[in-house]
């Protein structure tokens, strides 16, 4: 989504808005329906064992693995012409569709190291998210870095799926706690930058309160996957 950094060139003759904090308390309550259903989700399939041998262990892997990626590429090119109530809809659904693949880690990892990992994001993801939204130094820079280091961290992902390099795999984690840890506080001063773009215009603030819970999301959930790499206790261990 395109957008101008309009905060800066106005945020220092700018009162506190109402409406802006009512705008990203939709987002973030937008946000925490998406994760609410991911984890209900992956931890139904994590306990049902037959459950997730069907899933995990057939063909049907491949579906569970590609469906979110498929389905998010639609849902973020139809958004914006959505009705907000469909965009909510569509927003349940792919987070539904990646809690069915996140429920392979409780195959892997331990419920109580999956639970520390998740308190750990949730402090970081807030601590930064908070630093986005009140600093008043510019963090384009940064998210233009991040987004830069995101394409190589594709790339050595795929490159290690033929690999399968232990020392590649914990260089692509650490680089990526740090790349969504940064794109966290950028997404949300940008997020902040698009409502003082939109002058307060709540026939879209619907629909990009959910683009905007909808990149949150995503970047939490991909701070979770990379931080459970180095906090999470492999069953195998025991």
């Amino acid at each position: 989504m395109k957008y101008n950094n309009y905060g800066f060139a106005r945020e220092s003759s700018t009162y506190y808005d109402e409406g802006l904090r009512i705008y990203m308390l939709s987002i973030y309550r937008n946000m925490a329906m998406a994760l609410s259903i991911s984890a209900l989700v992956a931890y139904i399939v994590g306990s049902s064992e037959q459950l997730a041998m069907m899933l995990f262990s057939t063909p049907l892997a491949y579906a569970v693995m590609f469906a979110p990626l498929i389905y998010i590429f639609f849902f973020s090119r139809n958004l914006m012409s959505m009705s907000k109530e469909q965009a909510m809809l569509h927003l349940g659904i792919f987070a539904a569709l990646n809690g069915l693949s996140l429920g392979s880690i409780f195959l892997v990892y331990t419920a109580a190291s999956i639970a520390k990992t998740f308190f750990i994001t949730a402090s970081t993801f807030g601590a930064m998210s908070l630093y986005g939204y009140s600093t008043k130094k510019d963090l384009t820079g940064l998210g233009s870095f991040a987004y830069m280091g995101l394409i190589g961290l594709i790339i050595a992902s795929l490159i290690n799926v033929f690999l399968r390099s232990a020392a590649l795999d914990f260089a692509v984690s650490l680089i990526g706690v740090g790349i969504f840890t940064a794109l966290t506080a950028y997404d949300t001063q940008k997020l902040k930058s698009i409502y003082y773009g939109m002058n307060g215009s709540a026939a879209r603030a619907g629909n990009i309160a959910v683009y905007g819970a909808l990149t949150l999301y995503l970047d939490f959930i991909n701070l979770f996957t990379m931080l459970l790499h180095f906090v999470g206790v492999r069953k195998s261990d025991y």
